[in-house]
């Protein structure tokens, strides 16, 4: 029979902590309660309670070495606890998880909230890449936390992925389609995080180091065909090469002669061909404006990113390029300009137009230059020795001050 009282005196009080924190230690590693264990610096309490616990005096050095086996036979010889150690420790401290079963378990609970997410790389290979990145593992636990949390998350992310690429439809819709909730996949949401993590990996062609978080965010979900912005993302547009026979090659057809402005959801809902033909790209809007007022219908086509491309801007841009259009782009000479012409270089091919060393030059010759530069410089990828030129100068020239220039090769 059990004696609790005689068992906590022996064990259960601060001078014998150290010996039952050693003891629950090797219980939950699995480790057997036989050896000895060292106390290196016993006060003299700890060593009258091992005395008490074993009837005889430990030993007298600086270190207080004690017998497991010793131990377990004085519980069961005292009558404290007749099923010895083990046992005894678990009445003092309670139940005692064996850390392998614990860490197995644990495991197990896992493999089974990824289950729906392991079914799908089964059947899309390409996301087997993601799926096994050890950040991917870490960003599931860190997101997920528990097994129990993880496992809705899991559910809904083999969902949203399942369904990639989609054909043009809106981020909210998509989110409602596959999880019945438009907002699982709103920014900050960790769904949203995990399915941006795996379109990252599997469909993308990398970040672009000139566009901000927001605009590295449309793109992706663009590049999978899930649009955001689809009716605030627009680009303006003059005598775009759409072939004939689709409802955008109609409306441009209709509007021959005159500036287009197109959504993301008009470029997108629809497969659009475009005839191949030189396209010329420019900064600001006043450029189109003023070709259509010069030209008309003879204007060939032209392209306007309006500052910073908008993912309909690109979208555009790489089908033309997509179907043989040569493009020559057009910029401010300024550190901004230069930014833009190296982010839409880092997504297709452009010529420069009217955009070199030799035309910064020219135009602060023909004192076409305006305010001082401001802000920080930026190589041009496609001249090195713009930047320096421009920092030799000091001076801005904006795209409206080479407008009659521009519009002479426009009119060819």
């Amino acid at each position: 029979m059990i004696d609790p009282d005689r068992l906590r005196r022996l064990l259960g009080g601060t001078d014998t902590a150290w010996l039952i924190q050693r003891t629950r230690r090797r219980i939950e590693l699995g480790q057997p309660l036989t050896g000895t264990i060292t106390h290196n610096r016993p006060s003299p309490q700890e060593r009258r309670a091992v005395e008490s616990l074993l009837g005889r005096p430990p030993g007298r050095g600086t270190s207080l070495t004690v017998s497991l086996d010793e131990i377990d036979a004085a519980l069961r010889r005292s009558g404290a606890h007749p099923d010895g150690l083990h046992a005894a420790v678990t009445l003092l401290l309670g139940p005692i998880t064996h850390r392998a079963s614990a860490e197995t378990a644990l495991a197990e609970a896992w493999d089974t909230a990824l289950a729906p997410l392991a079914t799908l790389i089964a059947q899309r290979p390409e996301l087997r890449a993601w799926y096994d990145e050890p950040r991917t593992a870490a960003l599931i636990r860190r997101i997920g936390g528990s097994p129990a949390e993880a496992a809705p998350l899991m559910v809904a992310l083999a969902r949203v992925l399942a369904g990639l690429p989609a054909a043009g439809v809106a981020l909210s819709r998509y989110a409602a389609d596959t999880t019945t909730d438009e907002h699982a996949l709103d920014q900050g949401r960790p769904l949203a995080a995990l399915a941006l993590s795996a379109i990252r990996e599997t469909w993308s062609t990398g970040d672009h180091p000139d566009t901000t978080p927001a605009q590295r965010r449309r793109a992706l979900w663009d590049t999978v065909g899930v649009l955001l912005d689809e009716l605030s993302s627009t680009v303006l547009a003059l005598n775009l090469p759409a072939a004939p026979g689709t409802r955008l090659g109609r409306q441009v057809a209709v509007m021959v002669g005159e500036p287009v402005v197109l959504t993301l959801r008009q470029l997108a809902r629809e497969p659009v061909r475009y005839t191949k033909a030189q396209v010329f790209v420019c900064e600001n809007p006043a450029i189109v404006a003023a070709a259509a007022d010069l030209l008309d219908a003879d204007c060939p086509p032209l392209v306007c990113v309006n500052g910073q491309p908008s993912t309909a801007t690109m979208r555009l841009l790489e089908a033309l390029h997509h179907d043989g259009a040569e493009l020559a782009y057009h910029g401010d000479f300024d550190w901004g300009g230069l930014r833009i012409a190296n982010l839409l270089g880092s997504r297709i091919p452009w010529r420069p137009w009217r955009y070199t060393s030799a035309d910064y030059l020219a135009a602060v010759a023909a004192d076409q230059a305006g305010r001082a530069l401001a802000g920080t410089p930026v190589d041009a990828r496609w001249d090195p020795q713009l930047r320096d030129v421009m920092m030799a100068h000091g001076r801005r020239v904006a795209e409206e001050r080479v407008l009659t220039d521009l519009l002479t090769d426009l009119t060819g």
